[in-house]
This record gives structure tokens, sequence and C-alpha cells, in this order.
């Protein structure tokens, strides 16, 4: 049996528990924190492979083992790795407190409403994402992904956002404090960080709950022209959204620009569907509309004031684009575009003309290009209590996707 004990923001460990172990394995701290018995072996975890090997070793012996883990286990812990090595009928569980839950709990936040990252080994761009488009977040840190660099990713779009470090929780040297994202960034945290929670402290309290978790994915997508404030009907028409959200994939963690964004309505879709969203619109009036229609919504979406594609070139690379609109720059702009979206890009244009040149523009970038022209009836009433067809104005949609996207599975 291997029995796994969360501590550090915990009690410690029951003493019977470490008594009868032949192998202990946990961090240097917190075997350092507990009594082992004399005949125990001993393995401060470094790399995951050797230890499991080591522990492997004692199971098919039938050794007891204890493993001395962070707060709760099973909460992007080592519970997963033990799992899929030994079977979950060979662990015994003891979760602690997990530092997400206590690091709420100092701050007197309630967290089933909060989104949880870990950037403990994995890329810090996916947590910054989800700080970007969600109020309440916690991020699990890890070396070279820490609070310095999570600020430093943060400090250009978040002013509504405060970070609470909190270190060494559950030790007499815990810390908590509260932060811009730029006075993170200028600062050397240490190793003893547990967690960082993202808030915006608006919205912190958000309301009562069925289901924990981020808010619930949207009924439904491709919102009528009428859910968003436009300018003389230009506006992406919902059929046309319905297919370029298909094909653009948002989803959180992901960072989306909405390129010529007039209205907004494809940036604010995707980040009702979880995504960051930095939209790019070159008018006055057109900032203020975007602004407006997120709020409506109730989504954080950066709006970024100025042209394309020089102001491009400030942005974090994003996952997908959509580009709108048209105009004699539109081959520039999709070849920006196209350079640095890590995964697709959507062009919807009216004007025929522009399609060779911004399919060009896709191919050149090494993206897999495909296309349809987009011509739909929608019903309109007549007098006479009958019904006819009144056409759209047709527009051709293009997208490309990078064929290393479509090979790791991430393009639908």
């Amino acid at each position: 049996m291997i029995t796994v004990v969360g501590t550090g923001t915990g009690a410690p460990p029951p003493e019977d528990v470490l008594a009868g172990a032949g192998l202990v394995v946990g961090g240097r701290r917190h075997l350092d924190a507990v009594r082992l018995p004399g005949t125990a072996e001993r393995v401060v975890l470094g790399p995951l492979a050797p230890a499991l090997d080591t522990v492997a070793e004692y199971v098919a012996k039938e050794r007891p083992v204890v493993v001395l883990a962070s707060g709760d286990p099973g909460f992007f812990g080592i519970v997963r790795a033990l799992a899929e090595r030994f079977g979950p009928q060979r662990l015994d569980v003891r979760p602690g407190v997990s530092s997400v839950a206590a690091a709420f709990a100092r701050v007197g936040l309630p967290w089933d409403d909060a989104v949880v990252a870990s950037a403990h080994g994995r890329d810090l761009r996916t947590a910054v994402n989800v700080c970007r488009a969600h109020p309440k977040v916690a991020v699990l840190t890890g070396p070279g992904a820490g609070p310095a660099e999570l600020g430093a990713a943060l400090a250009a779009d978040s002013d509504s956002r405060v970070l609470v470090v909190a270190s060494a929780l559950g030790s007499a040297e815990e810390r908590v404090e509260r932060v811009t994202p730029a006075e993170a960034a200028a600062r050397d945290w240490g190793t003893a960080v547990s967690v960082v929670l993202c808030l915006d402290e608006a919205r912190a309290l958000g309301p009562v709950r069925a289901v924990a978790g981020p808010l619930a994915r949207p009924a439904g997508w491709a919102l009528d022209e009428a859910e968003f404030a436009h300018r003389d009907s230009m506006i992406t028409k919902f059929e046309v959204r319905a297919l370029a959200l298909a094909r653009l994939g948002p989803r959180p963690g992901d960072l989306v620009w909405d390129v010529g964004a007039g209205s907004g309505s494809v940036g604010v879709e995707c980040a009702r569907l979880g995504a960051a969203v930095t939209a790019v619109e070159k008018t006055r009036d057109g900032v203020e509309r975007i602004r407006a229609n997120a709020a409506a919504h109730g989504v954080d979406v950066r709006v970024v004031h100025g042209a394309a594609p020089t102001v491009l070139s400030g942005l974090d690379d994003p996952d997908a684009v959509f580009v709108g609109g048209g105009g004699r720059e539109l081959p520039a702009v999709v070849t920006a575009c196209a350079r640095r979206a890590r995964r697709s890009v959507v062009v919807a244009m009216a004007a025929l003309d522009r399609v060779p040149a911004a399919r060009t523009a896709l191919l050149d970038a090494g993206l897999e290009c495909d296309g349809v022209l987009l011509q739909s009836s929608r019903l309109a009433p007549l007098p006479g209590d009958v019904t006819r067809l009144a056409a759209t104005n047709p527009v051709f949609l293009l997208w490309g996707v990078r064929p290393a996207a479509r090979d790791e599975g991430v393009v639908q």
C-alpha cells in the first residue's frame, strides 16, 4: 500500500503512518519537518521517474510506502502519477488543505467560482490567458513561472487585476501580499511561493453557484446582431460568426485576436467561450463600442486602439485570429497575423478582389488554407401574413490552419 499524505498547509502526518513505513518519499522540506523511523529509506523528490522506480521496488516486495506532498495531493499533485503507475486501488490518500483553499481563506473569499491553472512544469501562457479572461483565478507556480513572470505578462493589459502572492502557507514564515502585476514583476519572490491569486476585486464576490468552477459555457453562440451595439449594420452577421467561431475554436487558456473588430462581436463571443481576447480597432468610436459590448455581455476584452498591421507588433502571440473588414492593407494584415498565430487565422471579406491576396498570404505563412462563400436568406414577413426570403450580402470566409496544430489534435 502507498499512503499519500497531504501536509504543509494542514496538519502534520500522523506518526503511526510514518512508524510502519519502509520508504518515505517527499520534498526536502517535507522530510525535514517529520520524524522518520530509523529503518525507513528516505528519497528526496527531484526528478519523478527515479523516485517512482524506487517506490515500485517496495511495492513489489509488499513493503509500505509513505509519500509526503503539499496540501491536497490529488489536486494537481502526485496522486495522478502514482495512480497511473500503480493503480488507484494501491493508494490510501489522506489529503490536507490545498494551497488554493488556504490562500482564498487568508483573503476571506469563497472559491467555488474560481478557475485554477497550473504553471508548474507547464507553459505559463495558458495561466496568463486564463487570468486575462476570468475575474478570479488561482495559479500554481513553479520555477520560471512565478509571480514575477506572471506579473510581467499581465502588467500591460490587466489594470483591473490585483495579484495575491501567498508564500510558505501553513508555516511560521507564511506571507500573503497584495501587489499590482507591475509590482510583482519587479520583485524576486524566492522559492517559497505556494500560489498566486489573480483577482478583479470588483467582481470577486460573484453570485451564488450550483456548479463549481468558471461560468458555464453559454447555451448558445452566434448571437443575433441585435445583441450588440453596432454602426449602420457594420457587424459580422450571425451566420458568418457561427462558422468563424467553429474554425477559431476559442477555449479557456487561448488568446484570440479580433483584428478590425468593428463592434467586437466575434471577440465578445470568443470571450463568452472562455478565451482571452484582444480586439484591435482603428476608430475611436469603435473602441468605445467594443468596450460597451464586452461590458454588456459580462466578459473581459482588451481593446487596442490602432491600425493593423503596425499595432500588432506590441501584442502577445495569439492562438487564433479573426480578421474582419478589408481595405488595401488586408494582405499585409493577414500576413502579419498568419506568421504569428499558433493555430489558425480566419478572414472574412465582402469584396471578391481581396480573396486571392488573402489566400496567398495564408499559404505563404505555411498554413493550410480552405474557404467558403456564405450566402444566406433570412425569413422576412410580407403583408398578408406571408413570408419571403431576404438575401444577406454574400461573404467570403477563408481560414488557415497551422499543420502542427492539426497534427497535435488541437483543431477540430
